[in-house]
């Protein structure tokens, strides 16, 4: 048994140290018990960043973007979790591709999702757990015209300035 200490030897402990020590077990506590964590710990990926970097990503098509019959799937070829969703009632299928920021991504990598079938989208997860997400596509895709009431007021302008003098 360890013996009493009187107030003034007792080591200070703010506050918010205290609440950041049992608050920080609580936290990871109920990653660890949700259904679709232990979904994705069943599919035995190796690589525990990506595992929590898809538990991010579900979250965010779940809870945020309010996405539609999100699963997760598991890449034998790439020992990868991936997550596949609607983004709406009836819309497509589309699959995630959800990578930690220090994890490099080859062409074969994004060849081997994308011939899955579906509209692929990578997601980035930084460690501050911030999101990027990148919409893949197989081939080059043209941009969508600018909207609204724009002129091109470039070098024609100029010049047919330069010609009325």
């Amino acid at each position: 048994m360890e013996p009493a200490l009187h107030p003034e030897e007792r080591p200070e402990v703010s506050m918010s140290e205290a609440s950041d020590r049992t608050a920080a077990p609580e936290t990871q506590r109920w990653i660890l018990q949700h259904p679709a964590y232990r979904q994705m710990k069943d599919l035995e990926v190796q690589d525990s960043a990506q595992v929590h970097a898809a538990f991010l990503v579900y979250m965010d098509l779940t809870e945020v973007r309010q996405w539609k019959e999100v699963s997760c799937v598991k890449s034998h070829e790439l020992e990868l979790v991936l997550l596949e969703g609607r983004e709406k009632e009836g819309a497509p299928i589309q699959t995630v591709l959800p990578l930690p920021v220090h994890r490099s991504l080859c062409h074969k990598s994004i060849r081997q999702v994308l011939d899955r079938g579906f509209p692929m989208l990578l997601c980035a997860v930084a460690s501050d757990s911030t999101l990027v997400y990148q919409r893949m596509t197989d081939g080059l895709v043209t941009p969508d015209p600018p909207v609204g009431p724009f002129q091109d007021v470039g070098r024609r302008q100029h010049r047919k300035r330069r010609q009325q003098r």
